[in-house]
């Protein structure tokens, strides 16, 4: 049986781009990689990044590997390391003008998703509350393709500590539903805050009058995007009209 480093308190991250982006942020402690023999493609990508100081490496059979990370998607490689560095206070609306909420969001391969989009429109930070919330899991992480990394993220203890917070410092709400301002003439103000729902029931009633209601178009009203791709499209048109990309 595989046993946990105990050099340091961390976490299991898996996937080739995971452990890359880690060794690229350069922001916390590889402790160990678990790995198969011969080693998969993605290692020499890997070995290149990896720190000077001392790694442990691990060869196990992919049985193991499967059992470690609690999935078969983890591409062969397995990582322990120092645990994620969360922002410890609320966002500033000068240094963070563009930020998304996560209200609720239950599958961490749409939180993953979700933070992969908001680092590719150029938003400058997430905000992922711990109630209701998958979290940032090893799932989430890999979704992200590692690019949690390099994102600020934010975890208040609710959406509505978190959206007191964002009005206080004057962020201007942007709430994802049916039924409101077509997203692509919507008239956005920085700094802006977009709020995505959950997958099963959209926004919180308790948010719904917290901002302007904002609605991606689409061909039928018997369906509905995924909330991750409905918050990409989201940011992308949100960065577009703040000149964020």
């Amino acid at each position: 049986m595989i046993k946990k480093p105990k050099q340091a308190p961390g976490e299991l991250i898996f996937g080739v781009n995971p452990i890359i982006e880690v060794l690229k942020a350069r922001k916390r402690k590889l402790i160990s990689i678990y790995t198969t023999k011969p080693e998969p493609k993605g290692f020499a990508q890997i070995q290149k990044l990896m720190p000077a100081y001392p790694v442990a490496m691990q060869y196990v059979s992919r049985d193991v590997l499967h059992r470690m990370a609690g999935t078969t998607d983890h591409q062969g490689m397995i990582a322990w390391v120092q645990s994620f560095g969360f922002r410890s206070k609320p966002f500033d609306p000068v240094k963070q003008p563009l930020l998304i909420l996560l209200d609720g969001i239950q599958d961490p391969r749409n939180v993953g998703a979700i933070i992969r989009s908001a680092y590719c429109a150029g938003a400058d930070g997430v905000i992922l509350p711990q109630r209701n919330s998958s979290g940032l899991t090893a799932v989430a992480f890999k979704s992200s393709a590692g690019l949690a990394e390099h994102m600020q993220i934010y975890q208040p203890s609710s959406s509505e500590a978190a959206i007191q917070e964002l009005k206080a410092a004057g962020y201007s709400m942007y709430l994802g539903v049916f039924k409101g301002t077509d997203a692509r003439v919507a008239s956005f103000k920085q700094p802006a805050c977009l709020v995505v729902g959950s997958e099963g029931f959209g926004i919180s009633n308790s948010l719904l009058r917290s901002g302007e209601h904002i609605t991606i178009p689409q061909k039928s009203s018997e369906t509905s995007y995924n909330v991750s791709v409905a918050a990409g499209i989201l940011l992308f048109l949100m960065s577009s009209h703040l000149k964020r990309i």
